[in-house]
C-alpha cells in the first residue's frame, strides 16, 4: 500500500490567499491534487491542514483522511511527519503531493506508484524534458530520515541525498513543473488553460 500525502498547511505568503481554496477547471487545488493521487492508485490519501475551518472543510470534501497541523510555520516537513505518524507501518511509502502542483495528472501518480514497484527504488521522481519535478515517491526505508529532527531543508535534503540512486521517470505532463505561487503564476495558469489532473 502506497498513500498519498497532500501539505496545504503553509502560509500562502507570497499568493495572499489560500492556495488550497484557489479553483482549477472547477475544483479546489486541494481537491485536484486529492484527485490525482485518488485516482492515480494511491490509499489512503491524507490532507495536512492548518487550523483554519475554511481550509479543514475544503480537504474534508475530498474525500481525504484530513489531519491538522498544529505547527504549521515549522515548515512543510511538519506535514510530512504527521502524515508519517498516522501511517505508522501500514504502508510501504508515499508519494509526497504539495498543493501548489494542481496540474499533476493521475496517470503521472500511477507511473511513479508503477516505478516505485518494478524497480524497488527508494526515490521516484518524475520529469519532463529533462527537468526534475513533483511529486516524489519515498519508500518506508526513507522514514527515518525524512523524520530526524535535526534534518534541515526538509524532504528536499531527504531528495538530494538519495538523487544519485533515484528512479527518474520521464512522463509526458508539463504539470509536474508547474509550481503555482504566486497571483501571476495563477493568472498565467489560466490563460493557459492547463490541464486539471
Amino acid at each position: 500500500m502506497i498513500a498519498g500525502v497532500v501539505p496545504c498547511s503553509g502560509a500562502s505568503a507570497r499568493m495572499g490567499t489560500p492556495k488550497a481554496l484557489l479553483s482549477i477547471h472547477g475544483k479546489t487545488f486541494v481537491q485536484a491534487v486529492v484527485d490525482a493521487l485518488s485516482v492515480g492508485g494511491c490509499e489512503p490519501v491524507l490532507s495536512v491542514v492548518p487550523n483554519e475551518p475554511i481550509i479543514a472543510e475544503a480537504a474534508r470534501a475530498t474525500g481525504a483522511r484530513v489531519l491538522t497541523n498544529p505547527h504549521p510555520g515549522e515548515g512543510p516537513i511538519t506535514s510530512m511527519r504527521l502524515a508519517l505518524a498516522e501511517l505508522g507501518d501500514a504502508v510501504e511509502g508515499v508519494i509526497y503531493h504539495a498543493v501548489d502542483h494542481p496540474c499533476v495528472r493521475a496517470d503521472t501518480v500511477a507511473t511513479l506508484l508503477d516505478a516505485a514497484r518494478s524497480t524497488g527504488a527508494d526515490l521516484v521522481i518524475p520529469t519532463h524534458e529533462g527537468q526534475r519535478g513533483h511529486p516524489s515517491f519515498f519508500r518506508k526505508s526513507l522514514f527515518h530520515e525524512l523524520t530526524d529532527p535535526t534534518l534541515k531543508g526538509g524532504a528536499r535534503t531527504v531528495v538530494h541525498r538519495h538523487l544519485d540512486r533515484a528512479e527518474l521517470v520521464e512522463v509526458h505532463d508539463p504539470g509536474i513543473l508547474l509550481d503555482i505561487d504566486t497571483p501571476a503564476e495563477y493568472e498565467a495558469m489560466l490563460a493557459a488553460g492547463d490541464d486539471a489532473p
